[in-house]
């Protein structure tokens, strides 16, 4: 039975993704943590290029491509003749806005993109791509501007390892399971996916968690110790909401 795809139910608000660009991925998974989540932390995945301080994050439905072991009789040079080989149609049919995630079954030994595939997707408005496989081309790509979170560098090109069969498809990457719709947010630390229908709550509820703990950071940085500070009791909570009320001003 074919998973349902909830991105084809509903969206997720602008309000909620521009928060989601703004709270760290070390907060999601507290937020994920707390609904029972405890595997959303794609691993063996980095930046290729490790976003400044202040840059907002990678946020956008996950649009997929599976791939599986390669068959030498099947997967030759000859096969990208085909405009509909899925790679190609998944890098001409990923919607602006969208995150290109590949499940390359954490392979590290060949790449998952090249300089070309991924110049497309930077001009198709395609937000980013998630791998847990490498790229080729890795300076070339880091100079595009396009946003990738992957298994870092390896020239061999994808055919010598990876088929791929289809598009938008629940997949696993990075030992993560992602459906299509999902929300993917990278920053400095990695990528978590956020499940669609849980993206509006976690959104505002992370936005809620940074502040309380800005406030918290403030007054451990005064020299205030952890008890009753953090976690905080009732007259922190009290301290807290002062606080608020002070920067509402």
């Amino acid at each position: 039975m074919t998973a349902p795809n909830p991105a084809s139910t509903s969206t997720v608000s602008d309000a909620a993704l521009e928060q989601l660009r703004h709270v760290s991925t070390a907060t999601l998974t507290t937020q994920l943590f707390k609904r029972g989540l405890r595997n959303v932390f794609l691993q063996g995945v980095a930046p290729l290029v490790k976003p400044e301080p202040g840059t907002p994050n990678l946020v956008g439905p996950a649009f997929t491509l599976r791939n599986i072991p390669a068959r030498e009789d099947i997967d030759h040079v000859g096969i990208f003749q085909n405009p509909d080989h899925p790679q190609r149609k998944a890098v001409e049919t990923a919607p602006a806005g969208s995150v290109l995630v590949q499940d390359c079954r954490g392979d590290r030994t060949v790449a998952s993109v090249g300089s070309i595939l991924a110049l497309r997707l930077a001009k198709r408005g395609v937000a980013g791509m998630v791998s847990d496989g490498p790229v080729r081309d890795s300076g070339t790509i880091a100079a595009l501007g396009l946003r990738i979170w992957c298994a870092g560098a390896s020239a061999p090109l994808n055919l010598a390892k990876h088929h791929a069969v289809d598009l938008n498809v629940p997949i696993a990457c990075g030992g993560v399971p992602v459906y299509p719709g999902d929300i993917v947010v990278g920053d400095a630390d990695g990528v978590v996916i956020v499940p669609h229908e849980m993206a509006e709550e976690v959104a505002c509820d992370a936005i809620e968690q940074e502040r309380l703990e800005a406030f918290i950071t403030e007054r451990i940085e005064s020299g205030l110790a952890l008890r009753g500070t953090y976690p905080p009791n009732e007259e922190t909570l009290a301290a807290y909401r002062v606080w608020c009320e002070q920067q509402a001003k």
